[in-house]
């Protein structure tokens, strides 16, 4: 789909692409092929994750299929900006977590001549669109929206469903606290959680006394 040694011609912009879906869906299996064919390519490549994701590795992105790539941790947007200069191709794991910049500081890399190659979750685990995602997406000349399988129903999975008890926005986490679920099992999930709240609340109050 993607030509490598396009980077290598004398184009003035660059572009971005974005892969996107819910956990378990191989976001980050499919960045690191794009980013190694970049490689193979014999194109100048780096890897960027923000800082809080140090679940498998601080210095390496690691898909769940083990999978893995070294990477650059940073703590901000403005930080992978001032480290991303003089590369071919860049990319960008778990973006949701980056600050609302990281849409600019790809636009700019872009119009620089930098292949932008992005991953993170389209929604958050209420359904909702997630952080700066939904405005790269708008953004990117390229959009693959990958799926994982609904653990209830067999069906494509959009949803990531939050299985622990934590209303934390940002949760990392696998599958002890995610679940992968198609619209129909994600809804009536929620509908279910939703339903068993106020009697939880009551018993915590009669608890409490």
């Amino acid at each position: 789909m993607f030509l490598e040694n396009a980077s290598h011609n004398t184009a003035a912009f660059g572009w971005i692409e974005v892969i996107c879906g819910s956990m378990f869906s191989g976001k980050t299996e499919e960045l690191i092929r794009r980013i190694k064919r970049a490689q193979f390519a014999q194109l100048n490549v780096v890897m960027f994750k923000p800082v809080m994701d140090d679940r498998y590795d601080q210095n390496k992105v690691v898909s769940h299929d083990s999978s893995q790539i070294d990477a650059t941790p940073v703590a901000s947007a403005k930080e992978l900006f001032d480290q991303a200069q003089e590369y071919d191709v860049v990319g960008v794991d778990e973006a949701q977590f980056f600050d609302p910049l990281i849409v600019q500081v790809c636009n700019d890399l872009a119009n620089k001549g930098v292949r932008v190659i992005v991953a993170g979750l389209d929604m958050d685990y209420t359904g909702k669109p997630f952080g700066p995602m939904p405005e790269l997406m708008a953004m990117a000349e390229y959009v693959t929206k990958v799926h994982a399988i609904c653990t209830r129903t067999g069906q494509l999975a959009h949803f990531s469903f939050r299985t622990s008890q934590n209303d934390d926005l940002v949760l990392l986490g696998e599958a002890d606290n995610y679940e992968p679920l198609s619209r129909s099992a994600f809804y009536a999930a929620m509908r279910h959680d939703r339903s068993k709240k106020p009697q939880e609340d009551h018993l915590d109050q009669d608890a409490s006394k």
